[in-house]
């Protein structure tokens, strides 16, 4: 992660390719959600959902394949060796997923705006007003890491392997089936042997918590150091968990893709209340 200080110091330097890519939590209410009309001086929208997800997939947000992911970062005007700063709207929300995708593709000069657009409004640092820009088509190049984001078949394996800890970014209500899940045709519960770390834990007014409090955090779930695999709703919110654990130095780290929505909507997967 990056501060807005950091960004704001290095904000004309040329390789820097700043991103939004805010996504509406799905469990706001319409007329809660706010729209905003700036963005940060030469910012990219980063369409998390419309562009780079698969369009009328089965689950939402399921990543593309590598080449259209090349495709599409290479049209925002993404270069091998640009420097990629992703914000959201919300402070950490969507902003992992954009972060961990990269990743997933080979490219790692990429990280989250700690806070987010609100940190920087706080600040008062210079804005635009939003608009559309076409760009000059990068060099990009995706190279996937098949272990980062996983599907239902590796999660499935991991089940009897004692060296794998599988931790769901969703609330408490939810992991236990005492809260509605926001999907209704998705089943309530949790995945066998999973433990719940919310990713609202990690997050304290928009920002990531101290690492200190992070190391806290995942050694209650995981305290005997294992190989994590994280799940959430839609594969967004799991994405703030890898952050998070990637900060205080845990290596060994995948997302479930599909997540909640695609495990409780199978029925031949085993689920726990």
């Amino acid at each position: 992660m990056v501060s807005v200080n950091w960004l704001y110091k290095h904000l004309n330097a040329t390789n820097l390719v700043v991103l939004n890519g805010t996504l509406p939590k799905v469990t706001a209410a319409k007329s809660v959600e706010k729209t905003e009309e700036n963005q940060i001086l030469n910012t990219r929208f980063f369409d998390l959902k419309n562009v780079f997800s698969v369009q009328g997939a089965a689950f939402p947000n399921t990543v593309l394949q590598a080449k259209d992911f090349e495709k599409q970062a290479q049209k925002l005007g993404i270069e091998r060796d640009s420097c990629i700063i992703v914000y959201d709207e919300h402070g950490v929300y969507s902003a992992p997923r954009v972060w961990w995708l990269f990743k997933t593709f080979g490219f790692d000069n990429i990280a989250v705006l700690n806070g987010g657009f609100p940190a920087w409004k706080n600040k008062n640092y210079p804005t635009e007003k939003k608009e559309q820009k076409k760009y000059l088509v990068g060099n990009f190049i995706a190279n996937k890491q098949e272990n980062l984001l996983i599907d239902t078949e590796k999660v499935l394996q991991a089940l009897d392997k004692a060296t794998i800890q599988i931790v769901d970014a969703r609330s408490t209500g939810r992991f236990n089936a005492t809260a509605p899940e926001p999907r209704k045709e998705v089943r309530s519960g949790h995945i066998p042997s999973s433990k719940n770390l919310p990713y609202a834990n990690l997050v304290s007014e928009g920002k990531m918590k101290s690492v200190k409090e992070l190391k806290a955090l995942f050694k209650e779930v995981n305290f005997n150091n294992k190989e994590m695999i994280f799940s959430c709703g839609s594969g967004i919110t799991a994405c703030v968990l890898a952050l998070g654990a990637s900060t205080v130095g845990y290596d060994k780290l995948s997302v479930y893709d599909g997540s909640w929505t695609e495990w409780g909507s199978l029925a031949h997967v085993p689920i726990e209340k």
